[in-house]
């Protein structure tokens, strides 16, 4: 009688073990959060990176075509014309008599073009 007890006992514990297995959810897999973060990385690139280094490459393109004669906007807001261009300066005549160095990150935008014609 004992072994047939033991028998019961043992089958008894392997169902129990069966059902409290299924019964208990599975932890997420890696590969689930692996492409979560890629796709996250791809829409922040998309939606920010890109656009912005767009802007970069647009914004040197127009410093590379400043000259002489061109009238300028900085970031301060201040107007000015571009009277020499350095190797990494402008020098900007902001009134009659008054002339600024002026880095050349620090243009804004261009108000007036000069023709080169």
């Amino acid at each position: 009688m004992p072994k047939m007890f033991l028998d019961r006992a043992f089958t008894v514990f392997l169902a129990q073990a069966d059902v409290s297995a299924a019964a208990q959810p599975q932890p997420p897999s890696i590969w689930n959060s692996l492409i979560f973060m890629g796709l996250i990385f791809g829409a922040m690139y998309f939606l920010m990176i890109a656009p912005q280094r767009k802007k970069q490459k647009e914004h040197d393109k127009m410093l590379a075509s400043l000259g002489s004669g061109d009238e300028i906007i900085t970031n301060g807001g201040i107007f000015g014309v571009i009277t020499n261009v350095k190797d990494d300066r402008f020098v900007v005549r902001i009134a009659d008599d008054t002339k600024i160095e002026l880095g050349k990150g620090f243009i804004q935008s261009v108000v007036k073009k000069v023709s080169s014609s």
